[in-house]
This record gives structure tokens, C-alpha cells and sequence, in this order.
């Protein structure tokens, strides 16, 4: 029987820094974007609800696959189990996008062209 593998990814959103779980993580069909598919939300049988769990949970309501951009992606971790999915306020901490194209073609003097 093969191991479940869980991942926690961690990435910027509109100013807002989301962790989220997955089941399936990879570098998917478009260039410069981070695939995760199979989103893993907590069970809604306890009596307390996390609002910053419950907002994830409408956003991605439906979501059978979503894309990230890979300068937004934080980090990804596989995890043992899940854990809660949640959403904090980016300003004011110590982590930040790094600003960078992720691909520039070359171009100017000394360049081929074919």
C-alpha cells in the first residue's frame, strides 16, 4: 500500500499570506505555475469554527485544481497529516515576495537571432 502524501503550501495572495493542504503538488502543464489539486479542508463536525479556515473553505469552494505562480509560492512541505488551512495579514511581518521575472528572453546587442 502506498504512503498518503500531504502537503502544506504556503504562499502571498492579494497581500495576505494562505496555507493551505494538498494531496497532489507539482509543476503542472503551464510555465511558471505551481499546481495543487486535491485540496484537504478540516472536518466540519467540531462545534468551534475558525473563521480564517471558513474563508479558505468559500474561496476554494469547487476548486477541483488551482494554480499558483511561482514567485507567490512561500515554501511547500510534505507534512504527516493535515493540519488547519488558514489566512494572516502579510503587511507588518518579515516575509516578502521576492520580486523577480521568472523568465526574460534575451534580447539587445551581442544576441543571435536564428
Amino acid at each position: 500500500m502506498a504512503a498518503s502524501h500531504i502537503f502544506k503550501v504556503i504562499f502571498h495572495n492579494q497581500g495576505k499570506v494562505f496555507e493551505i493542504y494538498a494531496r497532489k503538488v507539482g509543476h503542472g502543464q503551464m510555465f511558471g505555475f505551481i499546481e495543487v489539486e486535491e485540496l484537504i479542508f478540516g472536518e466540519k463536525t467540531t462545534l468551534v469554527v475558525d473563521p480564517s479556515e471558513e474563508k479558505i473553505q468559500t474561496e476554494f469552494a469547487g476548486v477541483k485544481r488551482t494554480y499558483l505562480p511561482l514567485h507567490s509560492v512561500i515554501r511547500i512541505d510534505e507534512v504527516r497529516k493535515s493540519g488547519v488551512s488558514k489566512v494572516s495579514e502579510g503587511a507588518g511581518s518579515n516575509v516578502a515576495q521576492f520580486p523577480f521575472p521568472v523568465y526574460t528572453p534575451p534580447s539587445g546587442p551581442g544576441t543571435r537571432e536564428k
